[in-house]
């Protein structure tokens, strides 16, 4: 059971940084109304010439409150830049001290998570008392040891400096569950990702492994590098909601699949491949290419044990007109003891079973042939079994965690079981039946 902290804020003004520009500007006011947030554009916006919708199927540009779309307590666009399970938990101890050591038995209202979490969020949007002053919440640049430091303290909550504490909090509003930071190197931004003190082997290595492969079969992701920070692993995940032009930043707006869904956290059981697939083909750019593209990232995640595929994990950049996919930026293969597994989202109807068969028959949806989806299968199958060792040498992974991957995360025979005539089974060392 969690407790509320008393709310301290009853609004929060949406600036959001427009295609090209690299200041924001307010696009309107997010206010509560019982127990929802509702958001209405402001006047000043609505007039603009080069306004643009947050997002079109959600908040088209109109003047007046906004009404929810059924079963959300406030516009899911606007949820994406919320902080998840790490941001909050950082806010959380930021407000409670030692006592955020059990931050799951607190919660703080959304505003708070909105206006008080670090400014440098994931998409094009920031939140602010003010319409009319932008004050972003930035802070010096720590070293990585000094920010693991920060994050380990955090878990286990434990008061920070006023300094590590600032810094913490620059990254307090990026998704997810395990620790991170953000980090600026010149031109380039990073994520940084750290080992957390419960991981039981090394999650940082395995994800890097991951999202490695992953490009070296083809797909889309997000560039990775693997640093260490006080004898511990982190993952720098290069930021691509961000564009370095002219000495300056400009931001790219996302939204998340759940809101392309129009979920929220609750019913996010409820999404699917299928659905996704179904939204792309009818508002994406491109479809065919990136109907493909998912097709191929579903694969993948089966093959590499990533079942933690969930909506927040799959985005669209949105430019106020048209949506297109977003680089893979969360390809992490999951803790597994056993052979069988489901992934987060529904792959066809109610089938969300961790086998690559599960997805060939649900090939039309993606506008692939059968023969198509067999050599997309087949086509990761070789290139994993070829390049695994050299990206396990780029990991500097240990054979005891080679041992623990190999077959168990990546490639688990369970993935090809039922698997239909033509699929190349590693197991067999030739196409199965």
């Amino acid at each position: 059971m969690t407790s509320e902290i008393d709310a301290k804020y009853s609004e929060a003004y949406v600036w959001v940084w427009l295609p090209d520009a690299t200041q924001p500007v307010v696009a309107g006011r997010l206010f509560k109304q019982g127990q929802q947030l509702v958001f209405n554009y402001g006047r000043s916006y609505l007039a603009r010439q080069d306004a643009i919708s947050l997002y079109a199927q959600e908040l088209p540009l109109r003047s007046g409150a906004q009404a929810l779309l059924p079963g959300l307590s406030m516009p899911s666009c606007l949820r994406d830049a919320s902080p998840d399970a790490w941001g909050r938990r950082v806010l959380i101890n930021r407000k409670l001290g030692v006592q955020g050591a059990d931050a799951s038995q607190f919660e703080l209202d959304e505003l708070t998570y909105l206006l008080e979490s670090g400014s440098d969020r994931i998409g094009a949007l920031d939140f602010q008392t003010s319409s009319t002053q932008y004050v972003p919440r930035h802070a010096q640049q720590a070293t990585l040891e000094a920010l693991f430091s920060a994050a380990e303290k955090v878990e286990r909550g434990q008061p920070l400096s006023p300094e590590l504490d600032q810094a913490l909090l620059h990254g307090s509003s990026l998704g997810g569950a395990r620790p991170k930071v953000l980090l600026e190197d010149g031109e380039r931004k990073f994520i940084a990702k750290f080992s957390a003190s419960n991981d039981l082997y090394s999650v940082i290595k395995a994800e890097f492994i991951a999202m490695r492969l992953a490009s070296k079969v083809g797909l889309n992701v997000a560039p990775v590098h693997l640093r260490s920070a006080l004898g511990k692993d982190v993952l720098l995940i290069e930021r691509f909601d961000r564009v370095y032009s002219g000495g300056e930043w400009r931001r790219r707006a996302m939204v998340s699949a759940l809101t392309l869904f129009e979920l929220d956290e609750m019913m996010a059981a409820y999404a699917s491949y299928d659905k996704l697939a179904e939204i792309i083909r009818h508002r994406f750019v491109d479809a065919k290419a990136t109907l493909r593209e998912l097709f191929s990232r579903l694969i993948f995640n089966i093959l590499c044990g990533n079942n933690d595929d969930h909506a927040r994990n799959h985005a669209a950049f949105w430019d106020g007109s048209q949506l297109t996919l977003t680089p893979a930026y969360d390809i992490c293969p999951q803790s597994r003891s056993g052979e069988q597994a489901s992934q987060a989202m529904l792959i066809r109807a109610a089938d969300r079973t961790s086998q690559v068969g599960a997805c060939i028959a649900a090939a039309s949806s993606y506008l692939l042939n059968r023969q198509e989806a067999i050599h997309i299968v087949n086509h990761q199958v070789t290139v994993i079994e070829q390049e695994w060792q050299a990206t396990c040498d780029e990991a500097a992974l240990s054979q005891v965690d080679r041992m623990l991957f190999w077959r168990r995360q990546f490639l688990n025979p369970f993935a090809f079981m039922n698997a239909p005539e033509g699929v190349r089974d590693p197991y067999l060392g030739s196409d199965s039946n």
